[in-house]
């Protein structure tokens, strides 16, 4: 294990904290996956000196895998991390018996955290209130940790007195990333509320409103592979009690965090380990939009300003 993992990121009274970065999955040209450029992602990651990974996610294009290309991935990423860090792997789906499944899967293999958004399928049909509840509280019945992602692509409102029903009233749903609108908020009402039951309070979309979200009380942030490896530092000046330089710090990368947002999302990652050697192609499956040669030269030229690992690791 890297001996910065868990060193300085132990303060407060969470189990959980600094930085998490959803990996993405690269592709060959033709549309394949790449394992071998998987495998290289998480020794990229691992180098990025991060607390943990997670896999399978949105912006590891998860709606565009199949099922046995994810049951591949899971096995292959799991294996290549070894436990060197910790490991979450993402198992939303609408049908509760498939998401039980993924979760039997994941703690088989050893991870450490399961992560789910609330059962929803396209813009209408989604869980209530009674049947997310039900459907988190199966999965704590398999005995592995739970996240839940309160993200607004599932169309599904998660109000604070719902969610810490939740996470008060389930065994292992012990750990939140939120994304929402005005997340900040919303994490200080969670942490007052559950506080003592958290192992993670965690927010996501890019590190984007992580300066406000420390300030609110999270201890960790799921961001993309792009550049955890300068948000990290702010994180941790930020728990030492260091908080002029983390803001500075955060001031520093938010250009790049914010391109990245607001401008190519999460072919960003693709784009910039393509660049540094790390995988071979930034493809991505039909009917993504790819980025057009504008973006991907402005982004890369802004990433060169920062020194990424993302940027050098192949090179």
């Amino acid at each position: 294990m890297n001996d910065s993992n868990h060193k300085d990121t132990s303060m407060g009274k969470f189990k959980y904290s600094g930085i998490w970065p959803v990996a993405p999955t690269p592709f060959n040209e033709n549309g394949t996956v790449d394992y071998q450029g998987m495998e290289r992602v998480i020794d990229c990651i691992i180098d990025q000196k991060v607390d943990g990974v997670c896999i399978l996610a949105n912006f590891s294009e998860q709606f565009l895998i199949d099922d046995e290309e994810r049951e591949r991935l899971t096995r292959l990423c799991l294996e290549k991390i070894d436990g060197r860090i910790k490991s979450i792997v993402t198992i939303s789906h609408f049908s509760t018996k498939i998401v039980l499944d993924r979760a039997k899967l994941a703690k088989s293999l050893g991870a450490d955290i399961v992560m789910m958004m609330p059962p929803y399928h396209g813009a209408l049909l989604k869980g209530n209130a009674d049947q997310t509840f039900n459907q988190f509280n199966e999965v704590s019945k398999i005995g592995i940790k739970i996240m839940i992602q309160d993200a607004p692509l599932s169309g599904v409102e998660l109000s604070v007195p719902l969610l810490t029903k939740m996470i008060n009233e389930i065994e292992n749903l012990t750990c939140f990333k939120i994304e929402s609108a005005q997340a900040a908020s919303k994490i200080r009402q969670l942490i007052k509320n559950c506080g003592d039951k958290l192992d993670a309070p965690f927010d996501g979309e890019e590190s984007i409103t992580l300066l406000a979200d420390l300030y609110a009380g999270i201890t960790g942030s799921m961001s993309s592979a792009l550049l955890p490896d300068k948000i990290r530092p702010v994180i941790i000046d930020f728990l030492n009690g260091d908080k002029q330089n983390a803001g500075k710090k955060y001031n520093d990368i938010l250009p790049l965090i914010n391109f990245e947002n607001r401008q190519c999302g999460f072919q960003a990652t693709k784009v910039i380990m393509k660049e540094g050697g790390v995988i071979k192609s930034d493809f991505c499956r039909h009917p993504i939009k790819l980025l057009d040669d504008h973006t991907k030269n402005l982004l890369i030229s802004l990433a060169k300003d920062y020194n990424l690992i993302s940027m050098n690791w192949g090179k």
